[in-house]
């Protein structure tokens, strides 16, 4: 039930990307970026030297760089260690008893670091919005479109883009700063993305509006 450990696999890239259903562009003023659980516990399973985790790191880190520089908000979430077992629910089923609450499980990795304007949402579920306040820290702040990085993207990523839709919040997938357990499952997230519920794109294509912008 634990995590799998994962294999190296090269990421998709511009020319792999579907064609989004939905219309929309990213606009900067309406942008915010979330970093989806990138605890050392779910990097763990990576090769550190190479792809995906490496590129996936570095794209996220260009991109939490570029959202601050535009005043863009930057949030992050991140589960709690030694949950108590009724309150993990089904998680434990599938995954386990999950992370101990250490800095070596729970930490989000030196390189994504949050900063003290940024928010970090504790994590319950798969999507960030259950059982959190990210709807109403997006609302306040005037935001409704959301970058979203981080991993698992066939899980946790691709669950926080559905309900970002069905509350009517514009999402966008960022295909090379999200990572999976292969490319296969990373594929199909993209797919189901672009087909349902939200807009895909290259962290490069991302970086270019937000500058035009």
């Amino acid at each position: 039930m634990a995590l799998p450990k994962i294999a190296a696999y090269d990421l998709p890239t511009v020319h792999d990307l579907p064609a989004a259903r939905g219309p929309w562009i990213p606009e900067v003023h309406r942008l915010a970026l979330l970093v989806h659980d990138m605890q050392r516990y779910f990097c763990a399973p990576y090769p550190t030297d190479r792809a995906p985790l490496p590129e996936v790191t570095h794209n996220i880190e260009r991109l939490i760089q570029a959202a601050r520089r535009a005043g863009i908000p930057v949030l992050y979430t991140a589960q709690e260690g030694d949950q108590f077992r009724p309150d993990r629910g089904l998680q434990a089923d599938l995954w386990g008893p999950g992370m101990r609450d250490t800095p070596e499980h729970c930490g989000i990795i030196d390189a994504l670091a949050p900063q003290s304007e940024d928010v970090v949402l504790v994590k319950h579920r798969y999507s960030a919005f259950q059982r959190s306040n990210l709807e109403h820290l997006l609302r306040a702040r005037g935001r409704d479109q959301i970058l979203i990085t981080g991993i698992y993207a066939h899980i946790g990523c691709l669950a926080t883009a559905a309900d970002a839709f069905q509350r009517d919040f514009e999402n966008f997938a960022v295909v090379d700063a999200q990572a999976d357990f292969d490319r296969t499952h990373h594929e199909m997230a993209m797919h189901w993305v672009a087909s349902t519920c939200g807009g895909i794109g290259t962290t490069d294509q991302v970086l270019q509006v937000l500058e035009e912008n």
